[in-house]
């Protein structure tokens, strides 16, 4: 049995360093797209495939981790699944043809989709909802790290060294993880042993995947209108078809009917239609900076570093907040903040000071990593133990399907309003990613209204440790 208070030392080092080596690696290979086109020979938009066998990866794995988790315990699962993302890693590194590349990433989409839901549910289960919030807090850093740095990490192995760099970064990462989860990982698993749900898995998968690749190429008009809303409709039917499953069903993939307890469905809702307007950012603001103010690729890179530096620094804060105003006024007002802050990025234009964008960015990353430290807590905050694991799963599916479609929104808004102007246009350019921002700004803002429906006391137990006396008395347990 291994000892609680190591446990609680280690375990949120391990879930970072394990989530932010996937967030990193999620977005650092769309910078090396051409570098590895010219080098195995073909066109970057041929290369388009392994950007969606990630996302393919993604979809099937998310949805069953938490049954693997239940089944063969924490500990096993998130060993295995630091040991395919790194296998994998290297795998993409030898490729030496586009289909060996894109079976890589699909195997590397397998691991990184165990990571997060298993090592979210791990540190529920270890922290009691009075401590969960700064452990959550910790962890969700990489989350919101990883997808600023890639793109500038990316860019400098690219220059400086070869793309195949790229990949083999992660193997000192994953070595380091494979050992910490073999000595301080918990081994959890869940009260019964439910059977897999094959057809649910089925029908969920495909309609995830299917609708995450069509968002992810919708925005280069690679697909005409009709074969685009076909896909669109059977992705809908397939989704539609396991929500009719998965209410007949005795042990469904993931159990809808969890969506009952209002602030895991405020939590999860909010967080979707807020992650719209966030997700874009990633993909805009680079845009923004290079194409529009014509800075070089370094520059744009150093850009997105304030945001990074704010949502760490915010880690200090959150708890406080969250104690002395509660989840309602926070994630309401906070929103607000989101949106408003997007909307800035409307004006920045090539006279902007370099000190004002700085300071946008400063105030996007301290707002954003207020939100996503509340969201992802207040999920949990009236979650019975032998239901986490579920709710793990369900929040991570609907996380990974949410920046989809910001990516998506963000591109696509962007598009419409460029037309047919050449892209060389700074000028149509800017005005096109000003329009982006307003519109992401806007939904954003609309999104506060979810988080009113919220009661005045919703989440006391992890901002205000108001926790039950028998929770406060149960130990933590491992096998």
């Amino acid at each position: 049995m291994l000892d609680t208070s190591t446990i609680k030392r280690y375990l949120p080092w391990l879930v970072a360093t394990a989530l932010f080596m996937e967030q990193l690696d999620a977005t650092i290979v769309n910078t090396a797209i051409p570098s590895i086109a010219a080098s195995l020979q073909v066109t970057p938009l041929s290369l388009k495939s392994v950007v969606t066998s990630y996302i393919l990866g993604l979809a099937v794995g998310i949805p069953l981790s938490g049954w693997m988790a239940d089944r063969f315990g924490t500990r096993r699962v998130f060993f295995t699944a630091i040991s395919i993302f790194t296998i994998a890693s290297v795998l993409c590194g030898l490729s030496v043809n586009a289909h060996m590349m894109t079976a890589a990433r699909l195997l590397q989409g397998l691991g990184g989709a165990m990571m997060m839901p298993v090592g979210r549910l791990a540190i529920v289960r270890t922290f009691p909802k009075n401590e969960l919030l700064g452990a959550m807090n910790f962890v969700i850093i990489p989350a919101l790290i990883g997808p600023l740095l890639g793109p500038t990490v990316g860019g400098l192995i690219v220059h400086w060294t070869t793309w195949r760099v790229i990949f083999f970064v992660n193997v000192p990462v994953g070595l380091i993880a494979l050992y910490l989860v073999w000595k301080h990982m918990p081994d959890y698993q869940g009260h019964e042993k439910r059977p897999l749900d094959v057809f649910g898995l089925i029908l969920f998968s495909s309609g995830t995947a299917i609708l995450s690749w069509l968002l992810e190429v919708f925005g280069e008009h690679t697909l005409d209108a009709l074969t685009a809303g076909l896909m669109l409709a059977l992705s809908l039917a397939l989704l539609g078809a396991y929500v009719w499953h998965a209410f007949r069903t005795k042990f469904p993939l993931l159990r809808l009917s969890l969506f009952k307890v209002r602030t895991f469905r405020i939590s999860v809702a909010g967080g979707f239609f807020t992650r719209l307007g966030v997700g874009g950012l990633p993909f805009l603001l680079p845009l923004l900076y290079q194409l529009g103010l014509g800075l070089p690729a370094w520059q744009s890179g150093l850009l997105m570093m304030p945001a990074a530096a704010a949502a760490m620094g915010m880690k200090m804060f959150a708890p406080r907040l969250l104690a002395r105003f509660g989840y309602r006024q926070i994630l309401t007002a906070n929103t607000v903040c989101i949106g408003l802050t997007i909307a800035l990025f409307a004006l920045v234009g090539p006279g902007t000071p370099f000190y004002v964008i700085v300071a946008i960015s400063l105030a996007q990353g301290f707002f954003n990593s207020l939100q996503f430290s509340s969201m992802n807590t207040l999920a949990y905050a009236d979650i019975e133990p032998q239901d986490s694991s579920m709710a793990s799963t369900m929040s991570s599916s609907f996380q990974q399907l949410s920046m989809s479609f910001g990516l998506a929104a963000g591109s696509i808004v962007t598009a419409w309003f460029l037309g047919p102007v050449a892209q060389d246009n700074r000028e149509a350019v800017s005005q096109a990613l000003h329009h982006g921002f307003a519109t992401l700004a806007l939904m954003t803002l609309i999104s506060s209204a979810i988080f009113w429906r919220l009661r005045r006391n919703d989440g006391d137990s992890i901002s205000r440790g108001q926790v039950k006396a028998k929770e406060a008395a149960e130990p933590v347990t491992t096998q």
